[in-house]
């Protein structure tokens, strides 16, 4: 059975909402089990609310929490009793198979470098986030992580990319394509044209050349390669565009409902 550690305290709505996606994930499958991290007593009121089974779900107590707006680093060495650095502290220890956070992206960041440590042979270890698409969802790496990267570092987040989407989410021989202002190999700035050939001789990953950001949305690739600089202005912007959508469609249906009321009036 996997053993995940899980930040209770990070993300919006938190415990309250971290505890019920915890107790869906334990009564879904009968393979994983959930170490809830953070302040005890609000985690216990979170789970008096839901039916599951006791011995799935444990809490590993930590009295801090690390905000959003604080600095990494900073936060990082003097918040020892945080849940984030307590969850990763239990997955540097063995205590724990994995660990969970919808808190601070960067805190994240800092300690899975600093407290777990990478994986030997990465260079830097990207954000990449899973967008939607006209068929499904691609992977898009990186998007904040690494502004000033090198070709090397684009060419391993290539490989990462390929083998989460094949082995995670189960897309077999994904497509992987670089973020170019052009569909021609000559073009782009000069981290792009020194990049895109090391590309072409990854034989071990499905490499289809350039990608422009127009295609994104249509699923033109699986895996979407760039610097964070270029992925956080494209995961932004979708965020941006998808909020502004679904603003516009409630205001369409409430005016048709209002109209409506007022006909039959």
């Amino acid at each position: 059975m996997v053993k995940i550690a899980v930040d209770a305290m990070g993300g919006d709505n938190a415990p309250g909402e971290i505890v019920k996606g915890a107790v869906q994930a334990v009564n879904k499958g009968t393979d994983v089990s959930v170490v809830l991290v953070g302040k005890q007593e609000a985690i216990e009121e979170e789970l008096k609310k839901h039916s599951y089974q006791k011995d799935r779900i444990t809490i590993q107590p930590a009295s801090e929490v690390i905000e959003t707006e604080e600095p990494p680093v900073t936060a990082i060495r003097s918040k020892k009793d945080s849940s984030i650095v307590v969850g990763m502290n239990m997955v540097k220890c063995g205590e724990a198979d994995a660990f969970v956070s919808a808190g601070s992206s960067g805190a994240v960041l800092v300690g899975g470098q600093v407290i777990v440590g990478r994986i030997k042979g990465v260079e830097r270890p990207p954000l990449a986030p899973l967008i939607p698409t006209e068929n499904g969802v691609s992977l898009l790496i990186d998007c904040g992580a690494n502004v000033d990267a090198r070709p090397s570092h684009l060419v391993q987040f290539a490989r990462m990319g390929a083998i989460y989407m094949e082995h995670v989410v189960g897309v077999k021989n994904p497509r992987v394509a670089i973020v170019n202002i052009g569909a021609e190999e000559e073009k782009g700035n000069a981290l792009v044209k020194e990049t895109f050939p090391l590309l072409k001789e990854c034989h071990d990953i499905n490499f289809i050349g350039s990608i422009e950001a127009r295609e994104i949305p249509h699923g033109g690739a699986d895996v979407i390669v760039c610097e964070a600089f270029v992925g956080n202005v494209i995961l932004k912007l979708y965020e941006g565009v998808g909020a502004t959508l679904l603003s516009k469609v409630k205001d369409g249906m409430m005016t048709s409902l209002r109209s409506k009321i007022g006909a039959a009036g």
